[in-house]
């Protein structure tokens, strides 16, 4: 089996900081007000993918988590997404507005975000990558479709597996139905009382852009995986015990996914 160092884990919306400029642009002269400040981070870090960087650690393997929050700029977007939900996004996923009436991101503050905050990330990954025999990119879904999304109020299996398509897969084809079963495998004491146990391909999403975009560019297999809030947050908060047993879990997985490589 190959060693975990060949293996790449990347959170790309585990932070929920953002800079100061950012933070100006919202709140204004209020990003001084300790209470209004934490609750707006507070706010941006649930609407997130709230403690990623814990449920995807894996000691031994190579890690990479995103410094800022993705309303700062979404590092799982192309560069030039200008939707809705593209990489710099000016409401939440309720659609509720992040910026004062008003506020326009002009051509140059946009530019000049990018350039800070999306491009070193970029960078970062385009070098670890190809030192790499499978990466895998961790997210969290809401247990339902937001208004912000293509599957508004849907109900979200437990586990969502993105290898690609059968078109354009980012993980070898012929491997989905041992990815699938190694999951189910891993995950079962997580699962067990979860309203909705399925581990599902491709729904609601079949691939997110960092596996497609760095796992061709890198040339080595990738593919997303998304753990529902559900499993692991009550009314906001993390529930350690099912945080320790989804860790577990991811543990057993990448170790499995990485030896179908073998």
């Amino acid at each position: 089996m190959a060693p975990l160092r060949d293996l790449l884990i990347v959170t790309p919306h585990s932070s929920g900081q953002l800079p100061a400029d950012v933070l100006w642009g919202m709140l204004g002269e209020a990003m001084f007000d300790t209470a209004a400040r934490e609750a707006l981070l507070r706010r941006v870090f649930l609407d997130g993918d709230p403690y990623t960087d814990l449920l995807y650690h894996l000691p031994g393997a190579r890690h990479i988590q995103a410094p800022w929050s993705r309303f700062a700029a979404d590092l799982n977007r192309e560069r030039a997404d200008r939707a809705d939900n593209g990489v710099l996004k000016l409401t939440s996923f309720d659609r509720d507005t992040l910026y004062p009436p008003g506020f326009v991101l002009g051509e140059e503050a946009r530019e000049d975000r990018l350039r800070r905050l999306w491009d070193p990330f970029d960078a970062l990954l385009s070098a670890e990558a190809p030192r790499s025999r499978l990466m895998i990119v961790g997210h969290a879904m809401a247990p339902h479709g937001p208004a912000l999304g293509h599957d508004t109020g849907k109900p979200r299996p437990a586990i969502c597996l993105m290898p690609g398509t059968a078109e354009a897969p980012t993980f070898p084809l012929a491997l989905w139905p041992a990815l699938q079963q190694a999951a189910e495998q891993a995950f079962a004491p997580a699962l067990a009382h979860s309203p909705d146990p399925r581990v599902t391909v491709g729904e609601p999403w079949s691939t997110d852009t960092l596996s497609r975009v760095h796992g061709a560019r890198a040339g080595i297999p990738a593919f997303g995986i998304e753990f529902n809030t559900a499993l692991y947050l009550h009314g906001g908060q993390p529930q350690d015990e099912q945080l320790r047993t989804l860790n577990r879990g991811f543990i057993a997985f990448a170790g499995a996914a990485l030896g179908l490589l073998a």
